[in-house]
């Protein structure tokens, strides 16, 4: 009976631990542009996002031979109706019908197509376009039902930053009020009604370039900064990004969509500019995106969503050389068109342990961040636990007592006389106590909170720059 009883308990303890580590903690995909006369080919693509990992990629048409090559790639594909086409898929049902036939059912489900996105930032699309959105979107959802698929493949729209009137802070967050009767309300009724989500592109480096003189590079970054407090609801931003998503939650909010997704349909950070735009570096594209992919792979949501698992897309996959505007334009990518990487990151969880394994082994800390193809240098991608000086002095002192009792930290070395002892503030004892904990956790996901006590920093912590926090 005994021997049958563990037996259960072990079956039991197997199924949990399978559970909990197939939760979905968020996912990265990138975004295939291809404005560039000197890219590979479509085949090429796909075993290159399948050589590192990356199962979703969003194109910005329904070129047919991209989606053959994608087909039995098992690599989920957001397609585009592009904006020149939104008058006559609103317009004309037949046009709708013909265009789901031709670029969905066509190919599905050997290419996994899972969503269409119905233009681009279709608010700051000079050919008044705006008018017809809706309508399309009504339109192709009736011929994907028509096909079997309206369960199947989500319709939405990315839009721009620019579409809020009020963005900071991001507790204020509210669409502009000129497109919330006409467009916002009856998109996000759509959206609602057919089970889909909001697509948003957002860019931390044009709010940065703009206002270097106000936002830390390191807010910026996702490194380690004392964060921004949101004078609307007293949370405590560690990340503009973060902020950017949450003023969206809070516009929606605000209209009543409590619950709507959103997906990251852009973002990144680019690797070169003009001398007038400002953080545009390699070493900065390399920590924005990397520490972007790991803040999503490991799970947890913003501030005001802490359970949403976000969806992100980065912004691009190659750089394209053929586009207009600023030199940012052409040097966004991941890869150069030979298919050598720009930066060194990792698009996965065991990636980017892998590189943690060999910045043990090298003993290279590099503050950059990344650089580029000629130099092989992988980004730091180790993580420590911290402490968060704005929880106050009281819940560091609780979370210090039960991360150096119950909770099992080895808290010996910051007792009096010991070498980790000094300084002797609450802040420093408490970084060091977390991070025992964190890292004996394996760095596990929700390891390293304590109640808003303490955040995980992908940079040697400042606040305490012995050799302390290295000791695990």
């Amino acid at each position: 009976m005994d021997s049958n009883r563990s037996s259960m308990v072990l079956l039991i303890v197997l199924l949990l631990t399978t559970i909990i580590y197939n939760t979905d903690a968020g996912s990265i995909g990138v975004n295939y542009g291809r404005i560039a006369n000197n890219l590979p080919s479509a085949v090429n693509v796909v075993k290159l996002l399948k050589t590192n990992g990356i199962t979703r990629v969003k194109l910005y048409d329904a070129d047919p031979a991209v989606l053959r090559a994608l087909a039995g790639s098992n690599i989920s594909v957001t397609i585009d109706l592009p904006n020149e086409l939104l008058p006559s898929a609103g317009r004309r049902r037949s046009f709708a019908t013909a265009w789901v036939r031709d670029n969905v059912a066509a190919y599905y489900p050997e290419t996994d197509i899972e969503a269409i996105a119905v233009g681009n930032e279709v608010f700051v699309d000079p050919h008044n376009t705006t008018k017809h959105l809706v309508p399309a979107m009504e339109n192709l959802y009736d011929a994907l039902v028509k096909k079997g698929l309206g369960s199947r493949i989500r319709i939405s729209s990315p839009v721009a930053l620019s579409a809020l009137g009020a963005s900071y802070p991001a507790s204020a967050g509210a669409f502009r009020e000129e497109l919330v009767g006409p467009v916002f309300k009856p998109m996000l009724d759509f959206l609602h009604r057919t089970g889909s989500h909001l697509m948003v592109n957002a860019y931390p480096f044009f709010a940065y370039e703009s206002n270097s003189d106000v936002i830390s590079l390191d807010y910026a970054l996702f490194r380690e900064n004392p964060g921004v407090v949101d004078s609307g609801n007293g949370l405590r931003y560690l990340s503009l990004f973060d902020a950017q998503v949450d003023a969206v939650f809070a516009a929606l909010a605000r209209l009543g969509y409590h619950d709507m997704e959103i997906v990251v349909t852009e973002t990144g950070w680019p690797s070169k500019g003009d001398q007038n735009e400002i953080g545009a570096s390699v070493g900065n594209a390399a920590a924005y995106n990397g520490n972007l992919v790991r803040r999503i792979l490991t799970g947890g949501g913003t501030p005001l969503r802490p359970q949403a698992d976000l969806r992100v897309f980065l912004f691009a996959l190659f750089n394209e050389n053929r586009k207009f505007g600023p030199t940012s334009e052409r040097n966004y990518g991941l890869f150069y068109p030979d298919e050598t990487k720009v930066y060194d990151i990792s698009f996965t969880v065991d990636g980017q342990r892998s590189n943690s394994n060999n910045n043990n082994n090298n003993n290279n800390r590099n503050n950059g961040g990344g650089v580029s193809k000629r130099t092989t240098v992988p980004v730091t991608e180790e993580t420590w636990c911290v402490a968060n000086v704005g929880a106050g002095r009281e819940k560091l002192q609780a979370a210090l007592d039960y991360a150096c009792g119950e909770g099992g930290a080895d808290c010996r070395r910051i007792q009096p006389g010991s070498p980790c002892y000094d300084p002797n503030t609450i802040e420093a004892h408490a970084s060091y106590a977390f991070n025992s904990y964190y890292q004996k956790a394996r760095r596990a996901m929700g390891s390293c909170d304590f109640e808003g006590a303490a955040y995980v920093v992908s940079q040697p912590p400042s606040m305490y720059l012995n050799a302390c926090l290295y000791l695990f």
